[in-house]
């Protein structure tokens, strides 16, 4: 196998793992700005929300734009956009301004990550080859969200929160001095046309206008006028974005992508999965804080056998039992052992001892490094190699909009049913947990209906089932 492939999945892979660090080792150091710039309360939440909603909105724009101008093009400026903003919140002295390089950070990360998935798909194309490439990527996007909370808590403790981003300097830059000579030449796989530019604005003002509403349903409330009027507002936009695709001359997003069985399954069943796994990875952390007293650094790092089981897997089998049994037996597998580990959590008692009620649960995280190579794999299987950088946008756009429901929908049920235990005279720690069980729960039902969708809707690639049959 060419080197050079494999260098240039080290610069995709790093690029991803300082995206997916810096959503996670920022949630630790918020108590700490938060004394520091003086944000208020609601203020506060803007600091995850203003990165999440450009990132969401901007992942399909971005992906498409690869595709007419070029992905190595998109993803270098991605970089530099995400690497420059990093140093910018760095120095924030204010909410405005933290706020604004949140804002830009989302924008960089969207331009170099919508890419990224179409330029595995190029520079791998043999099912093999390409199981371990999906492999290395997905685990490194588990990994950065548990390095994050254990890097969060001793940048913050050790020197001080602007460390969480200046940290990203020096990757940014290593990764844009790497990706010059390795990744491959800037020949655009679309056919050169105009851009939409009406499509681009209705999509991404309707995903911004969603993922807004969603993130603020815990302010707002499901059911109030806010909620609803921008949920409509967030669906007629969209709906005038799929109008537009069906007769524009040059689509941004052409609607063929849809008619392929694995790329719309693909997409539903990780947003499904997304949403259910929230719950692991933000209420264990507050469940571990709030209930059982562990510090940031203690969280994060009781946390990390998740993230090593998920690598164990991930790097060293899914890709060798994805060969031998195909993407959507290790795909419905991996479900399972997630549901199993939701299901514990939702019997997870007040007092837990972390050796016999939460290391297991790490233990499970398994599923994770199960699913995802195989998930990503069947949802990038379906797209032509035009439309890669597209597909690989959409990938990542129903990863974003799974992770705003289930921050909105889970934190939400889990908050209600703590205020309502409280109410009725339960201890804090008593309340808490109750709420939390609630979210673990509804997580579950998430992740059945996904293995449900999954059943029914996926398939293993003929190339790929041909290959298991020769390998037999």
């Amino acid at each position: 196998m060419p080197t050079s492939r494999w260098t240039a999945l080290g610069i995709l892979a790093t690029s991803m793992l300082m995206t997916i660090l810096d959503g996670s080792i920022v949630t630790v150091a918020m108590p700490a700005i938060q004394n520091d710039l003086g944000f208020s309360p609601a203020g506060l939440s803007w600091i995850v929300n203003a990165y999440l909603i450009a990132f969401g909105a901007l992942l399909l724009l971005a992906g498409r734009l690869g595709d007419l101008l070029g992905r190595k093009r998109m993803f270098l400026a991605g970089t530099a956009l995400f690497t420059a903003a990093s140093v910018l919140a760095g120095f924030a002295a204010s909410p405005g301004v933290l706020i604004a390089a949140r804002f830009l950070q989302g924008v960089g990360s969207a331009m170099a990550s919508a890419v990224s998935l179409g330029i595995l798909v190029t520079l791998f194309t043999e099912p093999r080859e390409r199981a371990k490439a999906f492999a290395v990527f997905s685990f490194t996007g588990a990994a950065g969200a548990s390095i994050g909370q254990v890097l969060g808590g001793v940048l913050t403790d050790a020197l001080a929160w602007n460390w969480i981003f200046f940290i990203n300097l020096p990757i940014g830059l290593a990764a844009l001095l790497a990706a010059l000579p390795a990744l491959p030449a800037d020949r655009p796989a679309a056919t050169r046309g105009r851009a939409d530019l009406l499509g681009a604005l209705l999509v991404t003002s309707g995903l911004m206008t969603g993922i807004y509403a969603v993130v603020k349903i815990e302010e707002y409330g499901a059911g109030s006028a806010h909620t609803l009027g921008l949920g409509a507002l967030a669906l007629a936009l969209l709906a005038g974005f799929l109008v537009r695709q069906a007769t524009a001359a040059d689509p941004l997003m052409p609607l063929r992508v849809l008619r392929s069985r694995s790329v719309a399954g693909a997409n539903l069943v990780q947003m499904l999965m997304v949403a259910a796994l929230f719950s692991f990875q933000v209420l264990v952390a507050l469940h571990m804080q709030k209930v059982l007293g562990y510090s940031a650094a203690e969280t994060g790092l009781g946390m990390l056998p998740a993230a090593v089981v998920i690598g164990t897997v991930s790097l060293g089998l899914s890709a060798r039992l994805i060969t031998r049994f195909g993407e959507r037996t290790i795909l419905l597998t991996g479900i399972v052992l997630l549901i199993a580990m939701l299901g514990l959590l939702a019997r997870l008692p007040v007092h837990a001892s972390y050796p016999v009620d939460l290391l297991p649960v790490m233990l499970l995280g398994a599923g994770f490094g199960l699913a995802m190579p195989a998930l990503t794999a069947l949802g990038m299987s379906g797209a032509k190699e035009a439309d890669a950088g597209l597909a690989s946008g959409l990938f990542n756009t129903t990863q974003q909009i799974g992770m705003a429901l289930g921050v909105a929908v889970l934190s939400t049920l889990a908050a209600a049913r703590t205020e309502s235990l409280t109410a009725a005279g339960r201890t804090t720690a008593e309340a808490l947990t109750g709420g939390y069980h609630l979210a673990f729960a509804v997580g579950a039902g998430l992740l059945v209906a996904a293995f449900a969708l999954a059943f029914t809707l996926l398939r293993t690639p003929k190339s790929a089932r041909n290959e298991l049959t020769m390998a037999a």
